[in-house]
């Protein structure tokens, strides 16, 4: 029944997902390079699931992206759905045996709330790193305890170029998934046991359908860390040639502060379908070897992609709810209109207009520097922040860091600028 059901294309499944398929694991993670395979290899388990007479639930960030695994299923059972021995329902993409809980459905979700409604013995959660983590903490492992499911993780090593789509809490938790997976995995082969996570690595070599020609090409068209990532599948938490390092930013980490002298709100305007950076800095006094010398302490960073009123009125929300003194705004794009969208908010926000004369770079190595003095600190963790930070390498032009541009524009005014300071 399954080899007659099961159809191929035009190639065979290759080593790394014929391995990943069979290994016993419950739960498996796989951090794979594009054009690895990775929604074949999703449809491939989801059939031989539905086969044997489970109920499976895939789930992917956009329609878009769940529409490769749902041709690919109905290709693989379009003999049996022209006989009527399943039906299918394709507005709603699922196929059934009717009158069972035999099925395979395919579905978008973002989190939690686009996840529910639904139940299964094997979840597959694709295009994970962009999906928020609640989505398995809170719907998908309940979902799966009533009938000892299983769970699939795919995902791309998350760039700086998906991070605008994301809608995670921290860019990082599938790489934090994968890590834990394989420590657990490590664990259990040296007490002798069947792991209960399996995590592998593939990278678009692994692909025997794809050219060398092909892959050339592309190395051509992408930087070496999008090359790295995307490509190679390698989780790079940090750029060669990146300003900041984690440990850098680690080790002056706060989790409080007071007495601030004065607070600024770092505004840099999208330029396009980009986020708008809105990042909250104040100064303080500090007590460095016997005398006092002032640092800079990061303290919100609500950084978003929305239409001009939406990201106004949010400096406008982190202007009242820090108390602060100023807002500092790259006056670069549209000349005053940043002024301008900002007021309409609230007229009476002290603003002042900054010009990048320089290019981003330029303005940011003396911040950088300063973070190597010890003399920047973050109140709490910013993930997306850092993750500009430490990824963003200076002379590109695409994934412009807006987060990172604003927190330079306020650091700038708070401890370059020639104003005077009252402690």
């Amino acid at each position: 029944m399954v080899e007659y059901v099961v159809r191929l294309r035009k190639h065979p499944l290759h080593f790394k997902q014929n391995l990943f398929i069979e290994h016993p694991a419950k739960r498996k993670i796989i951090r794979a390079g594009r054009r690895f395979g990775k929604t074949v290899l999703a449809a491939r388990i989801a059939v031989e699931d539905f086969l044997t007479g489970r109920r499976v639930l895939y789930a992917a960030p956009t329609a878009e992206q769940t529409t490769k695994f749902w041709a690919e299923v109905n290709y693989c059972l379009s003999e049996p759905i022209k006989a009527g021995v399943y039906r299918k329902n394709e507005s709603e993409r699922y196929v059934e045996r009717v009158g069972t809980e035999q099925r395979i459905r395919a579905k978008t979700a973002w989190n939690v709330d686009t996840l529910r409604g639904d139940y299964a013995d094997r979840l597959i959660l694709d295009e994970w790193q962009l999906m928020n983590e609640d989505c398995w903490e809170i719907v998908g492992q309940p979902m799966l305890a009533d009938y000892d499911g299983d769970a699939v993780f795919i995902f791309t090593p998350p760039s700086l170029r998906s991070r605008s789509v994301m809608k995670a809490k921290d860019p990082r938790h599938a790489s934090k998934m994968f890590k834990d997976a394989v420590a657990k995995m490590k664990v259990a082969e040296a007490l002798g046991k069947t792991p209960l996570w399996f995590a592998m690595w593939g990278s678009t070599y692994d692909n025997p359908t794809i050219s060398q020609e092909t892959l050339d090409e592309m190395r051509k068209e992408m930087t070496e860390l999008a090359f790295q990532q995307e490509i190679m599948a390698e989780d790079k938490d940090e750029a060669p040639g990146a300003l900041w390092k984690r440990t850098t930013i680690e080790k002056a980490r706060v989790t409080k502060v007071r007495d601030l002298a004065r607070i600024v709100i770092g505004v840099d305007p999208p330029g396009g379908a980009t986020e708008c950076g809105i990042v909250g800095v104040g100064v303080a006094l500090c007590d460095c070897k016997g005398y006092a010398e002032r640092h800079a302490f990061v303290l919100e960073d609500s950084s978003l992609a929305a239409p001009p009123d939406q990201w106004a009125a949010e400096v406008d929300h982190m202007y009242r709810r820090l108390n602060a003194d100023c807002v500092v705004g790259e006056n670069n794009f549209g000349g005053d209109m940043v002024e301008h969208t900002i007021r309409t908010a609230n007229v009476n926000i002290s603003y002042k207009n900054v010009h990048a004369s320089r290019g981003k770079a330029v303005r940011a190595e003396p911040i950088a520097a300063l973070y190597e003095q010890g003399k920047v600190h973050h109140v709490g963790p910013f993930p997306y922040l850092e993750d500009e930070q430490c990824l963003w390498i200076p002379g590109t032009t695409k994934n412009s860091p807006n987060r990172l541009d604003a927190e330079v524009w306020a650091i700038t005014e708070l401890l370059l600028s020639s104003g005077e300071l009252r402690f």
